[in-house]
């Protein structure tokens, strides 16, 4: 299948070994206790979708190389480091299938191995003057803080609009996948113009991509029932949005007050789900992902490229038709 990880992975599958290797590279340290950390971090790589993103970028305007390494490496290492912070503020004991780094080793040494990677990252693309691509992801980091704040005051009241929605997860998620294109591009290519370009292509499928993980909620995986896992959290997102913006005051109230219970029983958020299957809210975050994903596939084809953006229009699809 032509949109599979494996086909999308194909034409880059030594460059990715080889940033495989350089990853692990930046992350050793001479502390012990360090080093086994980064070894388990290192292992339990996901999808490696930011690593692919700068990779498949950059071969479009040219040869991936050592630029194009240090950049997969800094978006990888401030990744990771939100996500180790990210676990401690939500005292989350998983993630992706493993125990997150504050279960096995307490909150205080995950926030300084967040911190770790951090610098890690600063310090590669310093020490080799990659300005441009530090710039990128800087602002990057910078937007996914006020996303994740303005999520946190908006949820309190539960008063976020489609606007307010759209504002949060362009800043909390599709800043750091436009900043894999942005940094791909500008490590073959100079352009200013392609790399303005690249990033607006990057923040549409991040967008789609986010829509994708809010339908996961409700059911849209296929496979297994819905997870509930943002209701239960009260987060508001696009369905759900939606569905109460499209439905009588009464119904409104009373989908709200169950929403800001802080124990819910299955019941209570099955009949959530319910609400927003029932009132069009899947339909239309699924009609205004794939408007997001069109826009994505539309500005890349718009841009002269040297090689194929076939493997680059694959890796949009897999966003969108994922089942996890």
């Amino acid at each position: 299948m032509a949109n599979t990880l494996d086909y999308i992975k194909s034409p880059i599958e030594k460059e990715l070994k080889t940033f495989e290797d350089r990853f692990k590279d930046n992350v050793k340290s001479k502390v012990p206790l360090l080093d086994t950390i980064m070894n388990y971090i290192v292992k339990r790589k996901g999808k490696q979708m930011r690593p692919l993103l700068v990779l498949h970028c950059a071969k479009l305007f040219g040869e991936i190389n050592e630029s194009t390494y240090r950049g997969a490496s800094l978006v990888e290492l401030l990744h990771t480091a939100t996500l180790v912070h990210d676990d401690v503020v939500d005292e989350a004991n998983m993630r992706r299938g493993f125990f997150s780094i504050n279960a096995l080793w307490k909150n205080k040494v995950a926030v300084l191995v967040g911190d770790y990677l951090l610098s890690k990252g600063l310090l590669l693309s310093l020490q080799n003057k990659d300005f441009k691509a530090l710039e990128i992801l800087s602002s990057a980091v910078e937007q996914m803080s006020e996303g994740e704040l303005l999520q946190m005051e908006k949820s309190r009241k539960l008063d976020i609009t489609e606007e307010v929605y759209f504002d949060i997860i362009t800043k909390k998620t599709a800043s750091l996948l436009a900043s894999c294109c942005g940094i791909g591009t500008n490590s073959t290519n100079g352009s200013e113009e392609l790399l303005q370009k690249m990033l607006e292509m990057g923040e549409a499928l991040g967008i789609a991509f986010q829509i994708k993980d809010d339908l996961f909620d409700y059911g849209d995986n296929k496979i297994g029932k819905p997870t509930g896992i943002d209701i239960v959290e009260k987060k508001m997102t696009l369905p759900l949005i939606y569905t109460l913006n499209n439905t009588d005051k009464s119904e409104r109230r009373r989908i709200i007050k169950i929403i800001k219970k802080d124990k819910k029983s299955k019941a209570q958020i099955q009949e959530v789900i319910a609400f927003v299957n029932q009132n069009g809210g899947i339909e239309y975050a699924q009609k205004r992902m794939i408007e997001y994903k069109i826009k994505a596939e539309n500005i890349l084809e718009s841009i002269p490229t040297e090689s194929s953006t076939a493997y680059l229009i694959a890796l949009i699809d897999y966003v969108i038709d994922r089942k996890k």
